[in-house]
C-alpha cells in the first residue's frame, strides 16, 4: 500500500481549512493534490481529531 505524503496532522488541518470557509480548489491548490483526493480523506479523516487519527493508523497496521 502507497503511503501518504501528508501526516494525519497535515490532513485534518486541510478538512478544517476547507470547513472554515477557505474554497476547496483553493486548499487543493496549496496543497498539490485533487479535489476528488481531499473529498476522499475528508471521507475517512473527517470529524477526527489529531489524536485519533494517529490512533486509526495504529490500529490499521
Amino acid at each position: 500500500m502507497r503511503k501518504s505524503r501528508f501526516t494525519e496532522e497535515q490532513i485534518i488541518g486541510m478538512i478544517k481549512e476547507q470547513e472554515a470557509g477557505l474554497p476547496t480548489t483553493e486548499v487543493c491548490r496549496k496543497r498539490g493534490l485533487s479535489p476528488a483526493t481531499l473529498y476522499k480523506l475528508k471521507a475517512k479523516y473527517g470529524g477526527v481529531e489529531a489524536s485519533e487519527a494517529r490512533r486509526l493508523r495504529l490500529l490499521e497496521e
